[in-house]
């Protein structure tokens, strides 16, 4: 396979300061929360849809797959598949492709290359006074923008459905007649304004909707994307409910249905916690990297020395001034007599953070540090990227050091994810509830529990599978304590909406109709199979 790297070289595509040898690219972007490294046998960095475009045109005559990533940062998805192949395996880095356009300012259009991170993304907008919001995610600053969209993630800004908020996408297809230049909508074409500025946000286009073809699939390299921006509100308050009684989950489901669905377009997602969720964000393991479920005495014991409740509720209201104040109207007539309520604009929490910046001992150490993850967690909801959200991934590897950039697959975490969509019904969410908690500990495997409430009838729990990567059984523990969950949640209606890598190939259906139309188009589009094969796309490579 050495063979492939002379030939990039000597293609005089690109510059040899960017081509990776088998093992740079495998140490580079082979490795991965849940599995040994992906083998690789090169790696290439391109810095415009031009490289991209020669690099495709030599795949088809070269014979080999290019993977491209925008940050390889898929936490415990995966970016790369495995899938078992004779061709060379090269991955294309489009991380130098980090260039921003300003498509409309006073409309909060902007266009991004697959490069742009969270981070780059809010500093521009800070640095060049945009008055709107990143849409972020709790994958962290260094994460690729386009490349979550594209995955259809989801943030908690305003903009929750980050695939929805694209509005107009360039991408160079994988056929070898195709690949020569950039795939884009007709609209553009038929502007004779020498603008692009209806393409840009107008999504739907003309005729068949190609663009969506490029989410979650192998059928295109995308270059740039255009999103809608939220705009920063005139006003903003954060909501915590926090519950100690487990006996009020149905009502706190129920309440949490009503606010989404009454205050829809003020209130933003809302993310309802249980206890030893929160516990893992506020104490150590206290098993260590031990394979081992922390026993009720324990959560006990962390619940009361951090002052964690059984459930919280955490949310968000935009708007003007007085649309807040009477949002948060509503909510504390829906949340009461469910637990203590408190808004980030209180004062209680105002004095609470003025006593203990000056005070910093005893109990008002924890106190701290618990309002200092609830200003991170603002932080988000406001657009801005940070870590909060990174150190779950550590929880049976190490102490974590937040001061440091936290890269879980190169430090060597166990992450994988189950992340099923939930009916929005009292009596679904408490069985989901019983389940995870029933399941996940036969394979020693922490129950943390998250939904994450995007609309009023559909809720998604993000459930994270922690384990100690670099101990066999622990892992092998985890994959099985997976493949439980999604094998047994489906015939209860819990289905997933994302998939790793490995679960790709598993659990898609070759001879399912969707999957069936996928491969007749993957066929003309990529008749040489160059691009990511098995990639949301069950044919064989």
């Amino acid at each position: 396979m050495s063979d492939i790297y002379q030939q990039l070289l000597q293609a005089a595509i690109i510059s040899e300061s960017r081509v990776f040898s088998a093992q740079q690219a495998t140490s580079v972007y082979g490795k991965t929360t849940f599995s040994d490294p992906v083998m690789l046998d090169g790696a290439v960095q391109a810095i415009c849809s031009k490289e991209i475009c020669l690099l495709t045109e030599l795949a088809n005559n070269l014979g080999f797959h290019l993977y491209p990533v925008s940050s390889a940062k898929n936490w415990g998805y995966g970016s790369i598949s495995d899938v078992e192949t004779c061709k060379p395996k090269i991955v294309l880095d489009l991380s130098l492709m980090d260039k921003i356009y300003p498509t409309d300012k006073e409309l909060g259009i902007i266009t991004v290359e697959p490069g742009v991170t969270q981070q780059q993304l809010f500093d521009y907008l800070q640095t060049h006074d945009w008055q709107y919001m990143t849409p972020v995610t709790g994958a962290g600053p260094n994460c690729s923008i386009l490349a979550n969209a594209l995955e259809r993630g989801y943030g908690i800004t305003p903009r929750t459905d980050h695939f929805e908020a694209v509005t107009a996408l360039k991408a160079v297809l994988p056929h070898p007649q195709l690949c020569k230049r950039e795939y884009h909508s007709p609209i553009s074409s038929l502007d004779k304004s020498n603008t692009d500025f209806i393409d840009k946000t107008y999504k739907w286009k003309l005729g068949p909707y190609l663009d969506g073809l490029m989410s979650q699939s192998n059928m295109g390299i995308v270059t740039q994307i255009t999103i809608r921006l939220a705009r920063k509100p005139k006003a903003f308050t954060a909501f915590y409910l926090r519950s100690f009684d487990e006996e009020n989950f149905t009502r706190l489901t129920h309440s949490v249905r009503e606010i989404l669905r009454d205050l829809e377009g003020i209130v933003g997602s809302i993310n309802l916690m249980d206890r030893r969720r929160l516990v893992s964000m506020v104490a150590q393991n206290p098993n260590g990297t031990a394979h081992q479920v922390m026993s009720e005495q324990q959560v006990k014991q962390l619940a009361k020395q951090h002052d964690v409740p059984n459930w919280l509720i955490v949310g968000s209201i935009y708007g003007e001034p007085e649309v807040v104040k009477a949002a948060k109207k509503v909510i504390g007539n829906k949340l009461k007599g469910l637990g203590q309520l408190l808004y980030s604009d209180s004062l209680l929490l105002k004095t609470a953070k003025q006593v203990t910046n000056h005070l910093n001992v005893g109990p008002l150490k924890t106190i701290r540090k618990q309002l200092h993850s609830l200003e991170l967690g603002m932080q988000i909801m406001l657009g801005q990227p940070n870590q909060v959200a990174l150190p779950l991934a550590y929880w049976r590897t190490s102490k974590v050091d937040t001061e440091q950039t936290l890269l879980p697959d190169q430090d060597r975490c166990g992450l994988l994810w189950y992340a099923p969509l939930i009916p929005m019904h009292s009596d679904k969410m408490a069985s989901f509830v019983s389940f995870i908690r029933r399941t996940t500990p036969k394979f020693g495997i922490e129950p943390l529990i998250t939904f994450t409430n995007l609309k009023h009838d559909c809720v998604d729990s993000t459930i994270p599978i922690v384990f100690n990567l670099e101990n066999k059984e622990s892992r092998e523990q985890a994959h099985h304590c997976l493949n439980m969950l999604v094998d047994e949640g489906v015939k209860q209606g819990f289905v997933p909406y994302r998939l790793n890598i490995v679960q790709q190939q598993k659990l898609l259906q070759p001879e399912h109709p969707h999957w069936q139309a996928t491969a007749k188009i993957k066929e003309a589009l990529d008749p040489n199979n160059v691009l990511s094969p098995g990639r949301y796309n069950p044919r064989a490579p």
